[in-house]
């Protein structure tokens, strides 16, 4: 998989052939960067450059051809040299063999590290030559199949492979050499193999890719919308050669296995920049490491597109506009709460204003914002972090997680010297953060005087539209949700029966519920005098607030989520 985007190369390509102006170029990589779409993607959407167009730029600066692939007689040997996963991420089709070659059919504009990445996975000479984007995906499906049986056709094509390079690997395994460990890690089968578990992932839309080394076992489990799926797991041997290879591409010290690294590797997959978070823990095993999974496409900063009930919206845009004060996004690890601070920030990234963040570590690179990853190794925490912010003259600033009374009086201070502040914590609701910051030590009156509102929010399992059957709820289910049948009136409740197009789970992507404590002058009352969480949130209830399990019931009311989530969740 690519380093990097090549995306710039085309741009210029099209600048110097006059077919797009720089400004236009400028236009196209900022929707880029906004969406994570690929950039030929984005300048057909904009009806800058018809396809035909492209492909003859995309051939001059390859110094190819371009090829109709329905006039091409392709014989299966030339398909057997190209896996299905291998054609999938890279968006080929081989087209003809030679003695120790092959040329295959793009439709992208390939960097030079993806051409020497495609020569060693395949382990021959590579040309190319170039064609429409919809023949080469029709003849990928025609070709390699259903996608779904990629990892299994994958695993048993590599068997034969892994035989083959067992001496190499089993060396490796045994973690006695380091250079053995790094000949085992950069094989072809690990690499491929390594390859093929991370475009599957971003293909399923998993946040999170799980490498758990075990006494008998080697598992790989991915987090779908919340959830832990396993994939057929790799021979034990595996697992030293592919946590190494995830290392060295990750950036970390293949030969250091007793303490915890963190790395990041950034890749193009199936055309569309993808990060990775790496994490790794010594374990009895062997080490774990763990994949956070950033894809930009697949994620919006968008308020609107959040799904925000609407005077949740109005509200949080109102406070948002604020020129200071301090609004906590709160929730447990994996509620959202970061994209839902990006969407803030991005929805007021002016050029009046500037944004400064601290964050552990930064997620998304979005423009306009001068992002600060915190490092506690060398002493740079947010505190630290947020004394220095204070100097660089900002007017909004982003902290990451409120963790300390140091963090929490520094914050107010800004908010105090006329500065917006966003941040986070982990709270079960939003009136428990008030108290939290009490329990941390900060002074009630100050809490009250700057804290503007608290937005509480979890992420729940989307019912899958394809699948979507309606029922009527029996009256313990109702009880549960503290519903009467009188209440309901009839309304259908909804569940996925389970399909192919959600495997079987009935669910497919999440959406968020919200409670949003806005700090009136009643509740900052009641923060003077300490009063305990609970008379705080009935307080916020008497004022308006709706709560995650009643903002629940309203999205099981709308057909969006089950019964099942919202009690797991609220």
């Amino acid at each position: 998989m690519a380093k990097a985007d090549y995306s710039d190369a085309l741009l210029q390509a099209l600048s110097e052939e006059q077919i797009i102006t720089s400004q236009q170029a400028e236009e196209v990589l900022d929707e880029h960067e906004r969406t994570g779409k690929p950039v030929r993607e984005v300048l057909m959407d904009m009806d800058m450059v018809s396809e035909e167009r492209l492909l003859d730029v995309i051939a001059a600066q390859l110094g190819t051809g371009i090829v109709n692939l329905h006039d091409l007689e392709i014989s299966q040997d030339v398909v057997r040299t190209v896996p299905g996963s291998i054609a999938r991420m890279y968006n080929v089709v081989p087209v003809e063999l030679g003695p120790n070659s092959v040329t295959l059919a793009t439709y992208e504009l390939l960097s030079p590290e993806v051409v020497d990445e495609l020569q060693f996975v395949l382990t021959r000479d590579v040309s190319f030559v170039v064609a429409r984007e919809e023949d080469i995906k029709s003849y990928v499906g025609r070709y390699y199949g259903d996608e779904s049986e990629s990892v299994s056709d994958m695993l048993s094509a590599l068997e034969s492979e892994l035989q083959d390079a067992g001496d190499i690997l089993k060396t490796g395994a045994r973690g006695d050499d380091i250079a053995n460990i790094e000949a085992a890690a950069s094989s072809t089968p690990v690499v491929r193999f390594v390859n093929l578990v991370l475009y599957q992932a971003v293909q399923d839309r998993a946040s999170d890719i799980h490498f758990e080394p075990f006494e008998n076992e080697f598992k790989i489990r991915y987090r779908v919308d919340g959830a832990l799926y396993e994939m057929a797991p790799p021979p034990k041997h595996l697992a030293l050669p592919v946590t190494s290879r995830l290392k060295v591409v990750a950036g970390l010290n293949i030969a250091e296995r007793r303490i915890p690294q963190d790395g990041r590797i950034q890749l193009t997959v199936a055309g569309r920049p993808i990060d990775f978070r790496v994490s790794t823990l010594p374990t009895q095993f062997g080490e774990s490491v763990v994949l956070r999974v950033l894809d930009r496409s697949t994620v919006s900063l968008d308020l609107e597109n959040l799904g925000m009930p609407d005077d949740v919206f109005q509200a949080f845009l109102e406070d948002i506009d604020k020129p200071n004060g301090i609004i906590i996004v709160t929730g447990p690890t994996g509620s959202g709460k970061t994209t839902t601070l990006y969407s803030a920030l991005r929805r007021i990234n002016t050029i009046e204003s500037k944004l400064l963040t601290a964050e552990e570590p930064v997620e998304y690179d979005i423009e306009g914002l001068i992002q600060n990853p915190i490092n506690d190794a060398i002493g740079l925490t947010f505190a630290r972090m947020l004394r220095a912010f204070l100097r660089q003259d900002p007017d909004i600033i982003m902290v990451g997680e409120v963790r300390d009374i140091e963090t929490a009086e520094i914050s107010i201070q800004a908010s105090l010297t006329g500065h917006l502040v966003f941040t986070t914590l982990h709270t079960n609701d939003a009136a428990g953060a008030i108290t939290r910051l009490i329990d941390m030590g900060v002074e009630p009156f100050l809490i009250a005087s700057t804290l503007e509102a608290v937005l509480g929010q979890r992420l729940v399992r989307t019912i899958c539209q394809n699948c979507k059957t309606p029922y009527q709820p029996e009256k313990d289910i109702l009880d549960q949700l503290g519903l009467s049948l009188e209440s309901v009136g009839g309304r259908p409740f909804y569940y996925g029966a389970g399909c192919t197009y959600c495997n079987q789970t009935g669910y497919k992507g999440r959406c968020g519920i919200y409670e949003y404590l806005r700090v009136r002058d009643p509740v900052r009352a009641l923060i003077n005098e300490r009063k305990p969480t609970l008379i705080i949130r009935d307080k916020a209830i008497e004022l308006g607030m709706r709560t995650l399990r009643e903002d629940g019931i309203r999205a099981i009311f709308d057909g969006q989520t089950t019964v099942e989530e919202v009690l797991k969740y609220t």
